[in-house]
């Protein structure tokens, strides 16, 4: 498939699409939209990648736990199996999340969020595929934990809507890391200096449908069509042209997820 668009991190395995998920995708491929489902714990991994099986080309999958739900614990061997699956193209949906812990068992809660964030830095080492990083008020720590992990941290991994700030984004740039954005840049201004800062070839444009849905969409359910949404706001913080835009955007993902594009 030849690729015009990429949505590197949507949810179309999620149950907001149980009534038209082969409609969503379908639209999607038809525009020449590539889509990567993202796991978030065992079975929505495991749906991911029997939702990327469907389809010969133009959808992949990621494996992984998020951090949110770290009770469920993190089974290696399970993973891995899944890991190894040729449709799986990343480690993740994976990080930390500090955002809503409250003061009982807050360093218990962190203290398990690393724990499993570094299983999955291991399996990625292991694997070879990228991590496919989600971090919400824990920017420092993650950092931190990173750059003492440097061993087993895969080059090329990716910091999922990232919103952090231009010092952090420098950090992590120095790391080797790449960058997805997705539908609140079209509504807030918050993250248009950090983008200002990172290379074009760095970016990746992302849904996170069926959340965060972009303008002029607002009130909907997102999914994969609208990254286009994100791609024009994208080439207006980095004053290219939405097709320069979209371009750089594919050979990103051809190098940073080994997926063939064209």
């Amino acid at each position: 498939m030849k690729f015009k668009h990429f949505d590197a991190h949507t949810h179309t395995q999620f149950p907001a699409y149980d009534n038209d998920r082969d409609a969503v995708i379908d639209c999607a491929l038809k525009e020449g939209i590539g889509i990567i489902n993202v796991g978030s714990e065992k079975g929505t991994s495991i749906d991911a990648v029997k939702l990327a099986h469907k389809y010969n080309n133009g959808v992949y999958a990621t494996i992984g736990l998020h951090p949110t739900d770290s009770e469920e614990g993190f089974d290696y061997e399970e993973y891995k199996k899944l890991a190894l699956d040729e449709k799986v193209v990343a480690i993740g949906e994976c990080g930390l999340d500090f955002f809503r812990i409250g003061s009982d068992d807050a360093e218990k809660i962190k203290a398990k969020q690393c724990e499993i964030f570094l299983e999955q830095m291991r399996l990625s080492f292991e694997v070879k595929k990228p991590l496919m990083i989600h971090c919400r008020n824990a920017m420092p720590e993650l950092i931190e934990l990173l750059k003492s992990n440097k061993e087993i941290l895969m080059p090329g991994s990716v910091m999922h809507f990232f919103s952090g700030t231009p010092e952090e984004a420098s950090e992590l740039l120095k790391l080797g890391f790449y960058f997805t954005f997705g539908g609140v840049i079209t509504f807030v201004s918050d993250y248009d200096e950090t983008i200002k800062i990172i290379p074009v070839t760095s970016i990746l444009s992302e849904t996170d449908a069926p959340y965060v849905t972009p303008v002029p969409h607002r009130g909907k359910r997102n999914e994969p069509s609208f990254v286009v949404e994100i791609e024009k706001r994208l080439a207006e913080l980095k004053g290219v042209t939405q097709e320069e835009m979209a371009k750089h955007i594919i050979r990103t993902v051809g190098k940073v997820f080994s997926i063939s594009i064209e």
